[in-house]
């Protein structure tokens, strides 16, 4: 994956298998976890002692929120950034979100997130996050999501501009011979015995 972030004009951060500082987005060329080499590891996190409920794990909702921390990361990593926004007025907003709950995690637990890409067209991009403890090394959660680029001005779903699309583009190549997740795509539903 170093090799399509440098093809993005990105910098590639830590050396391969180099552990990243808290928020920094890097692209890791190496993993630890199995069928990870194409994979974006763009975001880790700790557990917040906030973000725990009465049953003495991480709430739901700071699930989704700590995805979306993630999701704000990839969509950084893309060029759909603050400087993007205000020069071209155009972002994306969520149209659908999937979350599955694993494994639980607690106060304090460090996490670890992967994005692979779906998807995507030109006007929509959908992707697959995966939530690991990052020193014990299961998968906590994952979440899957599609979003649609949007002209902020008209706040009408719009064509993204060609220079986000050459880097979804390498992307997508980059992570041609990765397995769709078994959880993409996925609904809710009772098996009956």
């Amino acid at each position: 994956m170093t090799q399509v972030a440098d093809n993005l004009g990105r910098s590639s951060g830590p050396a391969a298998g180099e552990p990243a500082a808290a928020g920094e987005a890097t692209a890791l060329g190496e993993s630890t976890a199995p069928g990870e080499g194409a994979l974006l590891a763009l975001h880790r996190e700790s557990v917040r002692p906030e973000w725990i409920d009465y049953n003495g794990h991480m709430n739901v909702a700071y699930y989704v929120l700590a995805f979306d921390h993630a999701t704000d990361a990839f969509l950084d990593y893309l060029g759909l950034d603050e400087g993007h926004r205000e020069e071209n007025g155009g972002s994306t907003f969520a149209a659908e979100s999937h979350v599955v709950y694993c494994r639980e995690v607690a106060e304090g637990d460090p996490l670890r997130f992967t994005t692979q890409l779906i998807d995507f067209d030109g006007k929509r991009l959908r992707y697959f996050h995966r939530m690991y403890h990052e020193t014990e090394g299961y998968l906590a959660a994952t979440n899957e999501l599609l979003s649609l680029y949007v002209d902020l001005e008209r706040r009408r779903v719009a064509e993204m501009p060609e220079p986000i699309l050459a880097r979804l583009a390498a992307i997508r190549e980059a992570q041609a011979g990765l397995p769709i997740p078994a959880e993409v795509g996925r609904g809710i539903a009772l098996k009956r015995r």
